[in-house]
């Protein structure tokens, strides 16, 4: 099919053949050549968000979406705005009785507010913010999106944290030293230059030293997007490349930019709202536990959805011309919960989810093709992916006065508290809490609080309850945090004004588990004609996972292969490859120090027009030429001649740079 969009030729509506809707800047080198009319593939800008022609028949297909996550609703809103398939033509299938999936919020102020996890992003999430620049806000008058409330908000409020890390009841680390040495430096270093296929099955303590686990540096990382040292290397490895740009801000948490309120409330409702709009159907209470497929050679077409609805077993019709999106895996599924005086239970074995689980889907796939994947990699080994948190509904109290001391704002101003997580580093849990921006809840009481606890660490004795989290109620999990914020001896004045509600989630970093190529599926698997995968657990190019933008990206891949839109899905951000993130990320890695060779850059490029890429030296001007003697000399041997001449010879091409040729 094409459309007259020219008197000398036409416009295809789909894709040629052999389109990467998914491409991988590290492939290859890109340059301008003939027949190139695309970008780099990395490359965002409004020239990559242009609207594709509608797809042939759209308008004869239907959408079954499994699961009513962002990754499903992302599904549905790439279907509608760039495959043009009216919304009444899509169903949301969820087990649950409400949208959302991990991205939940939920409680009042007389039982306690709830929340699994919270959200941290940067502006570098570019699926997730084309998404949310057309989204309408809910709070601002028409034509606003929830995109701009979020600029309005973090433009006038940028986020800052004073108080990171901290250990021996609130005392405040200096979060620019990273306390990484020399090698352990050039560790960072040479995980970067590894390639990804080096990397299979490998875990983040089978490579570093064990001087390095215990560094600030570490601790800022791993508390920030809940690495074990038994997870991933691989995975550790695509984070640093992807938040190569943030490195420097990791302290401060400069780097990030949060919700007004919680995810829930921020991002689900008003894209749930819009989708309803366009007439897309929410099914509640329907498990999918198996799909059945029809394989014709290479082919693998999906032909019906087992489910159970509301207790019944049901089969769902798929035509083949039909699509399906499945959720194939969930980081909150069976997570249990607790309160002041229970403890979460789980119902789940270390290395079994059990029957009628939220795995089950992904389990019976696996059996059918390999190329389906390896559930079992990420749902085998609870010990290494469970944490549990804990959301305090706090009035007035010591807790409440000793988070003010640690937070760079008011907490009842409405603007960004304590600017992330605050991590006490010699916690035996390695316990983490954060006060966010206030109310955290549209209808939150003035004269409440909503704060976020998490544990990272499920097997050790607590510093002062001798017991695991996991075996503790809300009111132990209080008595801990307490004593490592230095005000135990107030606690029943803690307790009177708290209200706590626990999540135990025995798969919360699953999708962290060591890995291998193929132990994921792709967001379209081979041969596949109408299924696609979202979420947490697909295997997209060089994106990461836990983060907002996996589950959108892994769904907009999906929509646009399996309809063939001529239109790619950009790879991530490429600030890897920028310069100037290069040397202020290894400025940030030597704890704000020139690194080695640092001032022979200086020496080079000062005064010309590329000295701005160099962060400014932290010494007084008199002191740099003996500094840069002394680097030198470090370099070249001390008493070396060559060191002079070097020296004179660099100054005479950087003022040759900057005199005017006569």
């Amino acid at each position: 099919m094409s459309i007259k969009m020219n008197s000398r030729f036409d416009i295809p509506t789909t894709a040629p053949e052999g389109f990467e809707h998914e491409p991988d800047a590290t492939k290859d080198f890109w340059h301008h050549q003939k027949l190139n009319t695309l970008p780099p593939c990395d490359y965002i800008s409004p020239y990559s968000r242009h609207k594709p022609l509608p797809t042939p028949d759209v308008e004869k297909r239907k959408a079954w979406i499994i699961g009513g996550g962002v990754g499903g609703l992302a599904a549905a809103f790439y279907l509608i705005r760039d495959g043009h398939m009216p919304g009444k033509n899509i169903t949301i299938l969820e087990e649950m009785d409400v949208a959302g999936g991990s991205m939940d919020g939920s409680g009042d102020p007389e039982n306690g507010y709830i929340i699994r996890g919270g959200r941290e992003m940067t502006w570098n999430y570019d699926t997730l913010w084309d998404i949310f620049q057309e989204i309408p806000a809910l709070e601002l008058p028409e034509g606003y999106s929830v995109l701009d409330e979020y600029r309005l908000i973090n433009d006038n409020d940028p986020n800052y944290s004073k108080a990171r890390l901290i250990k021996t009841s609130g005392e405040i680390l200096d979060d620019k030293d990273f306390g990484l040495s020399k090698s352990q430096q050039w560790e960072v270093l040479r995980l970067i230059l590894k390639r990804k296929d080096t990397l299979d099955d490998i875990s983040i303590e089978e490579y570093f030293s064990e001087g390095f686990l215990k560094t600030n540096f570490w601790f800022l990382f791993r508390t920030m997007f809940a690495f074990k040292n038994c997870h991933s290397l691989l995975e550790m490895k695509l984070y640093l490349h992807r938040f190569l740009d943030a490195i420097d801000g990791f302290g401060d948490m400069s780097t990030l930019v949060f919700p007004k309120y919680n995810q829930y409330d921020t991002f689900i409702k008003p894209l749930q709202k819009y989708l309803r709009d366009k007439g897309v159907t929410f099914q509640f209470n329907t498990c999918a536990h198996d799909l059945d497929i029809n394989f014709t050679g290479d082919k693998k077409t999906v032909t019906a959805i087992k489910t159970v609805i509301d207790g019944k077993e049901q089969q769902i019709a798929v035509a083949p011309q039909d699509l399906v999106f499945a959720l194939n895996g969930s980081m909150t599924e069976q997570t249990a919960y607790g309160d002041m005086d229970s403890v979460p239970v789980l119902t789940c074995e270390n290395d079994d989810p059990g029957k009628n689980s939220g795995w089950d889907l992904w389990k019976n796939l696996a059996v059918k093709s390999p190329v389906f994947g390896k559930p079992d990699k990420f749902c085998g080994n609870v010990e290494q992916s469970i944490w549990e948190s804990a959301t305090l509904t706090c009035k007035p109290s010591p807790l409440v006065d000793k988070l003010q001391t640690l937070a760079a704002n008011d907490l009842y101003s409405g603007r960004a508290a304590t600017g992330g997580i605050i991590t006490m580093t010699d916690s035996n849990w390695l316990l983490s809490v954060t006060c966010n921006r206030q109310p955290h809840y549209p209808e939150q009481p003035d004269d409440l609080l909503v704060i976020w606890v998490y544990g990272l660490l499920m097997d050790k004795k607590g510093n002062r309850v001798k017991k695991t989290m996991a075996e503790c109620t809300g009111r132990e999990i209080l008595e801990e945090l307490c004593f490592h914020l230095g005000i135990v001896e107030q606690l029943d004045e803690v307790i009177a004004n708290t209200k706590i509600r626990t999540a135990l989630m025995p798969y919360i970093t699953a999708q962290f588990m060591t890995r291998a190529s193929g132990d994921r599926p792709k967001p379209v698997p081979e041969g596949c004609t109408n299924l696609g995968f979202v979420g947490q657990f697909v295997e997209t190019r060089n994106d990461v996972i836990f983060t907002m933008e996996t589950s959108i990206r892994s769904a907009r891949v999906g929509v646009y292969k399996l309809l063939n839109i001529p239109k790619q899905v950009p790879d991530i951000s490429p600030t890897q490859y920028d310069i100037r993130n290069m040397i202020k990320g290894a400025r940030a890695l030597n704890s704000g120090k020139p690194f080695f060779g640092e001032r022979l850059l200086h020496r080079l490029l000062d005064k010309t027009y590329f000295a701005h890429i160099l962060p400014p030296l932290p010494e007084p001007e008199e002191k740099k030429q003996w500094h840069f003697e002394e680097e030198m000399n470090e370099l070249l041997g001390k008493g070396n001649t060559v060191m002079h001449k070097l020296g004179g010879w660099i100054s005479s091409l950087r003022d040759s740079f900057i005199t005017k040729t006569k």
